[in-house]
């Protein structure tokens, strides 16, 4: 059936190798950070009467994946580097080359476990991962952060539904409360009311929006009126917990639901659309990277080097940390609106698309 197949005992060794270094070393990097992250919050944990059997199932059940692709790019490389020098110290490649197996040949096996890692990678991402972090989350909420993270934003404009936009001076998370308030109304582009106000507060008794000291601008034509008051209770698509989500909010969502929420944000014109926009590629941008980081594994590690492993572990290791760090430099350039979201998150992909390349035409054959 192998032969068939194409399949040789050599594919299966170098599969075995690959794949059982990876999933030990993810296995032994969370096991650390497990240890790590608990030793940090523990204290956290006792001040919020968190039980035991809470913090294992609903916390670091679901820390687990989410840490395990964060490493995946990481430990792909690192395995490959790792098992591919022992073999080449041990002389197999050139066994292995010698039965008549091209260099070519010998990366399907890696390939394809690269093809396993990446698949791994993007369904723990995609269908796994958003709702163990939304668990994760909301515990982290309620057991380790004492303050919400984001008190008061400030100047604030959005558009909550096409053609009307808010704007609010500053507002507060805690008191629910926009001082400075105003909101416009546009039909074909042209300004047909304005609302404006001291302050507006949000009243969860009746689920209405308070709007305080306000007068109201009616524009038809060349004709204005103008209406003034102490008070007007309404309702606008916009709710109070919309300013209380976190950045992190994002990794609860899958691609589909990151794809709805960027529109509803550019129709918003929300300012941090472009962090979700970012997420979005990483979710394809990442798991692909499993393929360039192997290809440049096996072109540096393939040769037999005097000295043992330690020099191509050392390269390998600087190798994946200068891919994961400028793929983080990047994504901040398009957050600041340097960079295309897309362009920022694949660029690191490209280059070492590029470095890839160039060591494997320099690997030996």
């Amino acid at each position: 059936m192998r032969r068939k197949l194409g399949i040789t005992i050599i594919d299966v060794y170098i599969v075995k190798k690959f794949l059982g270094t990876f999933f030990f070393s993810i296995v032994l990097i969370l096991s650390i950070a497990v240890i790590f992250d608990f030793s940090e919050k523990i204290d956290n944990f006792l001040d919020h009467d968190a039980k035991l059997i809470d913090i294992l199932t609903k916390y670091y059940l679901n820390f687990i994946p989410y840490f395990a692709v964060l490493f995946s790019s990481l430990f792909t490389f690192v395995s490959v580097i790792y098992f591919t020098s022992r073999m080449a110290y041990r002389t197999e490649f050139i066994a292995i080359i010698c039965s008549g197996m091209s260099f070519n040949r010998i990366l399907v096996p890696y390939f394809f476990s690269a093809t396993v890692i990446a698949i791994f990678s993007f369904a723990l991402s995609d269908y796994v991962i958003p709702s163990s972090n939304r668990i994760r989350l909301d515990f982290e909420e309620q057991y380790y952060h004492s303050i919400p993270m984001r008190v008061t934003e400030r100047n604030i404009h959005r558009q909550i539904e096409p053609g009307v936009y808010i704007y609010m001076e500053t507002y507060s998370t805690i008191s629910d409360l926009g001082h400075r308030f105003s909101m416009e109304k546009y039909e074909d582009g042209v300004l047909v009311s304005k609302l404006m106000s001291d302050y507006v507060k949000w009243d969860s008794t009746i689920d209405k929006w308070m709007i305080r000291n306000y007068y109201i601008r009616d524009i038809e034509g060349y004709t204005e009126t103008v209406t003034r008051g102490t008070r007007i209770d309404t309702t606008l698509a916009l709710h109070p917990s919309d300013f209380k989500r976190r950045l992190n909010y994002m990794e609860t969502m899958s691609i589909r639901q990151l794809s709805e929420y960027i529109d509803q944000l550019k129709m918003l014109g929300e300012s941090n659309v472009k962090a979700y926009q970012i997420e979005k590629n990483k979710r394809f941008a990442f798991p692909f990277s499993a393929f360039i980081l192997t290809l440049i594994g096996v072109s540096v590690s393939s040769k037999k080097v005097k000295g043992g492993i330690g020099m191509q572990l050392g390269i390998g290791l600087i190798v994946a940390f200068s891919y994961l760090l400028f793929m983080q430099f990047s994504s901040q350039f398009a957050i600041s609106g340097s960079l295309n979201p897309a362009m920022a998150v694949w660029m690191p992909n490209f280059v070492y698309s590029i470095i890839a390349y160039i060591l494997y035409r320099l690997a030996p054959k």
